[in-house]
């Protein structure tokens, strides 16, 4: 009697023609990868880690170079008119940004012919966007090796699973099987998404680098053209 009432509050507590839902959480899905499955994902989550601190560093070292007193460029000229080259200097020490720096190099040239002037100013510009680059090409590297990780995950899994096949017997068992087609899906998925940041991650600085270069070269061109002026 005790048995048969267990039952029937059994049968209550699940109503008939009504299914037990089942919820994986993101945890328990990268563990149900195995030990390979985990591995992988581990490591892209260290990729994922260097491209989100490349990018937010980048990104606030551009929009920090980005940054000049629209008034800037106007004072260099006037001091440079009135023969003050060492307030001129001073002026570009105080902003301390790649177009001052740029046109700071140039200051320093004045005296000598203009195409002497042009090369130190593009020499310095090179070093200028070398800087801007810094580290960004290693955010191109991570989208284009993080899928590829990803699928090597899958390659394993497939590899877990056939080898499951293959001692089974014959008799295929999707529990079995799981195992493998979890490492699959998982680091499959991972791969591509850490791909994904990372490729828009890298085109978003590109974007910002090349509005700071442009400002480089206007600025450069500006205070050229400055010294090509008739006295």
């Amino acid at each position: 009697m005790i048995l048969l009432s267990n039952i029937q509050d059994g049968a209550e507590l699940v109503p008939e023609g009504e299914s037990v839902e089942k919820t994986l959480s993101i945890i328990e899905l990268i563990g149900s990868g195995g030990t390979a499955g985990m591995i992988i994902i581990a490591i892209l989550f260290v990729l994922l880690f260097v491209a989100l601190y490349i990018y937010f560093e980048r990104l606030f070292a551009i929009k920090a170079a980005s940054k000049i007193d629209a008034n800037f460029m106007n004072q260099i000229k006037d001091h440079v008119s009135h023969g003050k080259i060492d307030s001129a200097q001073l002026l570009c020490a105080q902003v301390n940004s790649p177009v001052s720096r740029l046109i700071n190099k140039g200051i320093t040239r004045i005296g000598k012919p203009l195409a002497d002037i042009n090369t130190a100013i593009e020499n310095a510009g090179r070093l200028e966007v070398y800087e801007l680059e810094k580290n960004v090409s290693v955010l191109a590297t991570i989208s284009g090796v993080a899928p590829m990780i990803g699928f090597l995950g899958t390659v394993i899994g497939m590899i877990l699973s056939i080898f499951e096949i293959a001692n089974s017997g014959g008799q295929i068992d999707i529990k079995l099987l799981a195992d493998g087609l979890y490492t699959a899906m998982t680091t499959t998925v991972g791969g591509l998404i850490v791909g994904i940041v990372a490729y828009m991650a890298y085109n978003h600085l590109v974007v910002k680098t090349d509005k700071v270069i442009y400002q480089m070269e206007a600025n450069s061109l500006e205070f050229l053209d400055h010294l090509n002026e008739p006295i």
